[in-house]
C-alpha cells in the first residue's frame, strides 16, 4: 500500500463523482486566480516604482511573487489534467512535476533570504548597503534556482538510465512517484527535504532570536522586522508541509482508503495553495509603501498627485 503503484491504483478505484470533482475544481481554480491576480497586482506595482527594484528587499519579494505565480499555475494545471485527461504522456507529465517540484523548493529558500535580509537591515544597518547590493541580491537568486535544480535534475538522470524507452512513451496518473518511479529518487527526495527542513529552521530561529534581542531596546523597525520573520516562519511552515506530505498522504492511505482523492484534495490546498496567499499578506498589506501604491493599481485608481502626502 505504500508503493507508488499502489497509490495512483487508489486514486483510480476511488475516482470522485461529477459534481464532486466539478466542485474542486471551481475551488481549485477559483483560489488559483484570486491568488494570482493580487500576485499581478503587486508585481505591477513592483514595476512601476522605482523605490522597489532598487530595494534588495523588493527584489526578493518581487522573485518571491513570480516564483509563485509559476507554481500556481504550474500546479493548478496539473490539478485539472488529472481530472479533465486523467491519464498524461509520462514525457509532459514529467516536464510538469519537475518544474513544480523546483518553483515549489524556491520558496522557502527564498523567504530564508528574506529573513537573512531583515537581519542585516535590523542588526547591521550601517552595512546593510554594502553587504545587501542589488548584484549580490540577484546572484542569491540565481543561487536559489542552481541550489533546486540541483535537487530535482537527478530525479530525471535516473529516470533516463533506468526505465526502458516505452515508459516514457506510456501514458501515467500524473504525479511524481509515478512520472520518476525509481525507488532511490524516494530516499534521495527524503534526504533532500530533511536537510531543507534543518538549514531553512535553523536560518529562520537564528534571524528571529537576533532580531527579538536587538528588538528590546531598539526602534520600531527593529520590532516590525521581528515581527515579519514570524509571518516568514509561519509560511515557511506550510511550505515545509511539503517535505511530510509523502508521509502524510501514505497515512491517509491507510487510514481513509475510499476517501483518498478527498486527501490528496485537502493536502494540495493546505500545501500548495494556502502558503502562496501569505505573500500578498507580508507585503501587500503590511507594507505601508507597497499597501499605499498596491490599492490603487487594484482599484485603478489614478497616481497621487506629486504635492499630495502619503497616507500611512
Amino acid at each position: 500500500m505504500s508503493s507508488p503503484a499502489a497509490n495512483a491504483s487508489v486514486v483510480i478505484e476511488y475516482r470522485d463523482s461529477v459534481s464532486k470533482a466539478v466542485t474542486k475544481n471551481v475551488i481549485v481554480v477559483v483560489l488559483s486566480i484570486s491568488i494570482n491576480y493580487v500576485n499581478a497586482g503587486l508585481i505591477q506595482t513592483y514595476h512601476r516604482h522605482q523605490v522597489f527594484y532598487t530595494n534588495p528587499r523588493y527584489i526578493l519579494f518581487f522573485h518571491l511573487v513570480v516564483n509563485d505565480m509559476i507554481q500556481v499555475m504550474l500546479t493548478v494545471m496539473l490539478f485539472i489534467i488529472s481530472y479533465v485527461l486523467y491519464k498524461i504522456n509520462v514525457s509532459f507529465c514529467g516536464v510538469f512535476i519537475l518544474l513544480a517540484l523546483i518553483t515549489t523548493e524556491n520558496t522557502p529558500l527564498n523567504l530564508a533570504c528574506m529573513a537573512l535580509e531583515c537581519y542585516i537591515a535590523v542588526c547591521f544597518p550601517l552595512r546593510h548597503g554594502q553587504i545587501c547590493t542589488i548584484r549580490r541580491t540577484l546572484l542569491l537568486i540565481g543561487l536559489i534556482w542552481t541550489t533546486s535544480m540541483f535537487s530535482v535534475l537527478p530525479d530525471l538522470f535516473v529516470t533516463l538510465a533506468t526505465q526502458p524507452l516505452d515508459f516514457f512513451y506510456s501514458q501515467v496518473f500524473c504525479l511524481r512517484e509515478t512520472a520518476f518511479p525509481n525507488p532511490h529518487i524516494i530516499r534521495k527526495r527524503d534526504i533532500t527535504y530533511v536537510v531543507y527542513l534543518v538549514i531553512v529552521w535553523l536560518i529562520i530561529f537564528y534571524t528571529y532570536f537576533r532580531i527579538m534581542f536587538t528588538a528590546k531596546t531598539a526602534s520600531k523597525d527593529a520590532r516590525k522586522a521581528r515581527n515579519t520573520i514570524i509571518l516568514h516562519g509561519f509560511q515557511v511552515l506550510l511550505c515545509m508541509a511539503t517535505y511530510a506530505e509523502p508521509l502524510l498522504k501514505q497515512a491517509l492511505l491507510l487510514w481513509f482508503p475510499r476517501n483518498y482523492s478527498d486527501s490528496l484534495f485537502a493536502c494540495y490546498i493546505i500545501v500548495q495553495i494556502l502558503p502562496r496567499s501569505i505573500s500578498p499578506i507580508i507585503y501587500g498589506v503590511r507594507d505601508k509603501t507597497f499597501r499605499r501604491h498596491l490599492t490603487r493599481n487594484l482599484l485603478c485608481r489614478p497616481p497621487r498627485a506629486p504635492e499630495e502626502p502619503a497616507q500611512t
